[in-house]
């Protein structure tokens, strides 16, 4: 079922990398969400006035709300596809998560309003009308938003979308929300119990929950979080796959919204290489990573003593040195240079977040290490300390 619909209304549906593609799935499912959620609105909304039920009402108005979210998906992935130009030259694709960051805000406002009708219906202690209409409407509500999780759930996947799993995960639970209804329903009228006003409070409970990970679902990429290890493993396999490259290091991948990134990293080559052809396989690797990943790559050539038995000796014995301060630290652009009755080793460490040293602890641990190990060379270390990204 949702193969035919992408084929009849999205152009190219299969090729998700393309950021244009990306743009119809989004309006698609936007387009598609708002019509689904306007008539599950307008059916409990109908069901709520016959049973004079807040929990129903409360859950027909959190169906409108998911409307409204469709409605800001909608435009934020219409927006997100415009081309770049001269103010924002690496494109709109953030506009997404700023879509993202709306949706949040709206239901947190949905929640509040919620909750005082729901706490007004508990001081009431009314026991609302029951009839089959009503558990009629919320039985197909529930199915429509099995159809709706199924739905964005896949086209989360298709192309790989935060936002569309966040949706996903909020139709499955509106269907939570709608099934304990519902049951509160049948409870009430077996047990003449007035449970309405806590199944609203309940209700505006869930949607409270969904709009706290709609909202940090798009605040992290907009802080910047860590790169998908997928495409991290990808880059560096591409990298390492091309002749005369020993080695990488400072991968940092900018995040311009989903499908559009720029990758920065620095690829280690022989030091005694011809400059033109290290030059030449270079470009080569840029223009692989741009046609296989769809980002902009900018790579700096690093030069390394690969030849020389005493500075492959040491760069072995610092690597190792680091390890027993933490198991996770590595080291990169090591360099072995000559001073007056004594050797410098200089190289950079990358230290885990986790790592609970400072800075200057972990320098200072490793410049006595490294002086421990001179015997008749006195060897100093000249340590600058990163961090993974």
């Amino acid at each position: 079922m949702t193969t035919l619909l992408l084929r009849i209304f999205v152009k190219d549906y299969r090729d998700t990398e393309n950021p244009a593609v990306r743009a119809r799935y989004g309006m698609f499912s936007g387009a598609l969400g708002i019509f689904l959620n306007l008539c599950l609105f307008g059916g409990k909304f109908v069901a709520g006035f016959i049973s004079g039920s807040i929990a129903i009402t409360a859950d027909a108005f959190n169906n409108l709300t998911d409307a409204g979210s469709s409605v800001l998906t909608l435009i934020g992935f219409k927006l997100a596809g415009q081309k770049p130009d001269l103010a924002h030259p690496f494109g709109h694709g953030r506009i997404e998560y700023l879509a993202g960051l709306a949706i949040s805000m709206v239901i947190l406002l949905t929640v509040v309003e919620l909750g005082k009708l729901s706490v007004s219906k508990i001081f009431a202690a009314e026991i609302p009308r029951f009839s089959w209409l009503p558990a009629a409407i919320l039985i197909a509500s529930i199915l429509v938003k099995l159809y709706m999780f199924a739905f964005n759930r896949r086209l989360s996947r298709d192309i790989r979308s935060a936002a569309m799993g966040a949706t996903a995960i909020d139709s499955l639970s509106d269907v939570v929300a709608t099934t304990v209804v519902l049951l509160g329903s049948i409870i009430g009228q077996l047990a003449h119990v007035a449970v309405d006003g806590y199944l609203g409070l309940l209700v505006a409970c869930f949607i409270l929950y969904s709009g706290y990970r709609a909202a940090k679902e798009t605040l992290s990429p907009l802080l910047g979080q860590p790169a998908d290890p997928e495409l991290v493993d990808g880059i560096a396999k591409t990298v390492l796959s091309h002749e005369h490259v020993v080695g990488m290091h400072d991968l940092i991948i900018h995040d311009y919204g989903p499908g559009r990134c720029m990758v920065s990293l620095h690829a280690e080559v022989p030091h005694d290489g011809d400059i033109l052809e290290l030059h030449n396989i270079i470009d080569d690797i840029e223009r692989d990573l741009t046609e296989e990943f769809n980002c902009h790559a900018v790579i700096h050539m690093d030069p390394v003593v690969h030849d020389d038995e005493e500075t492959v000796r040491m760069r072995t014995r610092v690597a190792a040195l680091v390890k027993l301060i933490d198991p996770d630290m590595t080291i990169h652009d090591f360099r072995m240079t000559r001073g007056a009755g004594h050797k410098n080793l200089i190289f950079d460490v990358i230290a885990p977040y986790r790592c609970k040293r400072s800075d200057a602890e972990i320098v200072a641990s490793i410049k006595g290490a490294v002086l421990a190990l001179s015997d008749e060379t006195k060897y100093y270390a000249v340590v600058t300390v990163d961090h993974p990204f």
